[in-house]
């Protein structure tokens, strides 16, 4: 990983990308995660007409919105289940698209 060290990002991923192998061997969880990556990136990022167009997550923009939704889950003081709840897939979400969008290179 190569961000900043200040980057959210990198808190999230070392917590939560081990969540993403889970999704691969469960179609039901993949699908909560593809469903949650959809929603942060339809809210951070404005639809694009026309074929092959790609909608692309930046860094910054994705930081922001973690720092956001993380300050909530402190204020609600949420603690992580040993199941999956909404905040668990969201932030397993942002994995994936830290991955698919490969965000913490340089």
């Amino acid at each position: 990983m190569n961000a900043s060290p200040g980057c959210p990002l990198i808190g999230v991923a070392a917590a939560y990308m081990p969540r993403l192998s889970e999704a691969a061997s469960d179609p039901g969880l993949a699908a909560a995660v593809d469903q949650h990556a959809a929603a942060v990136r339809d809210a951070l990022v404005p639809a694009q007409r026309g074929p092959g167009s790609r909608r692309a997550v930046r860094r910054e923009e994705l930081g922001d919105y973690v720092l956001g939704f993380t300050d909530g889950l402190s204020e609600a003081e949420w603690t992580e289940p040993a199941g999956h709840d909404f905040a668990t897939l969201r932030l397993t979400a942002v994995c994936w698209l830290i991955r698919e969008h490969d965000l913490l290179a340089p």
